[in-house]
């Protein structure tokens, strides 16, 4: 699972989940904007930023790294990077570091170069094994930790976070993309199963509320057709990177609809990683 991408998902949709995670108070996201951030000349992007909205605060700006397997020159990476984008932005803010982790063993701090920066109010490590009771009083929380949730337990903790989703979250847009967070996170995490046995798991009743389900069955039901196989996950995949993107070219729209379900499946697991409409041409270019 892509969990880089599923962790900037959330953030994106429900960004409270981010200040709920880091302790700070849900009314800090109003004073936020999540993006990504490239650094000219040296070709690679920082893609977890939360920048302040107005430039002149007092307030951090965050950059968020998600690091699920062990890497020993992770921190390397990261410091080197980071002041590079200091030094080529020179951010109006001052700057905090959130690296979330799956487990403490996944680390590898290499204290030698990095102890001292390490031990810096400004740079904070989140373990999620070991959030505790915050995991069970958050609902952004909630969602977070469902990434690293073990199979057995991953749909029960999903079906009870989509419930509680829908009795707390009163804007209806906000709950829907929330339980659409949701099912992308249950499907990634049973990449051996089909749509329809995710679906199964949930009595079809709950994943039937998301926005991409409603929108393509609405369709279907205007125009009178039963949607096969091939031509559902068509829609479902136009309907994801038409909210991502906007209008989608008609060539690029026929391209789509051309493609197998499995291939539908690929470009569904990678359009989580696209930033423009030009890598999902190159994608089209390279696996069709």
């Amino acid at each position: 699972m892509k969990t880089d991408s599923i962790f900037y998902q959330i953030f994106l949709k429900f960004p409270r989940s981010f200040f709920d995670l880091i302790g700070e108070s849900s009314t800090a996201v109003d004073n936020y904007q999540f993006t990504s951030r490239e650094v000219k000349q040296l070709s690679f992007r920082l893609d977890g930023l939360f920048l302040p909205t107005g430039e002149e605060t007092d307030l951090p700006f965050y950059l968020v790294e998600v690091q699920f397997q062990p890497d020993p020159d992770f921190y390397y990476r990261l410091f080197s990077e980071f002041f590079l984008v200091l030094k080529q932005y020179k951010p109006p803010y001052p700057w905090q570091i959130v690296v979330i982790y799956a487990s403490r063993q996944i680390e590898r701090e290499q204290s030698l170069h990095f102890g001292d920066f390490l031990g810096l109010s400004r740079i904070r490590r989140i373990y999620l094994d070991e959030l505790g009771q915050a995991a069970n009083s958050s609902l952004g929380i909630g969602v977070i930790k469902l990434v690293v949730e073990s199979q057995e337990q991953a749909v029960s903790v999903a079906q009870a976070l989509i419930e509680q989703t829908k009795n707390q979250l009163t804007d209806e847009t906000i709950q829907k993309n929330l339980i659409d967070l949701i099912e992308n996170i249950i499907v990634y995490k049973f990449p051996l199963k089909s749509r329809e046995e995710i679906e199964a798991m949930f009595n079809l009743s709950d994943l039937k509320q998301t926005k991409v389900y409603q929108e393509a069955l609405a369709e279907g039901e205007e125009k009178g057709i039963i949607l096969g196989k091939q031509q559902g996950e068509a829609n479902l995949v136009l309907r994801l990177l038409t909210r991502r993107f906007g209008e989608i070219s008609p060539t690029l729209v026929e391209g789509i609809r051309g493609l197998s379900v499995e291939q539908l499946e690929d470009l569904a697991e990678a359009l989580l990683d696209f930033r423009s409409e030009e890598d999902l041409r190159q994608w089209l270019q390279v696996n069709r």
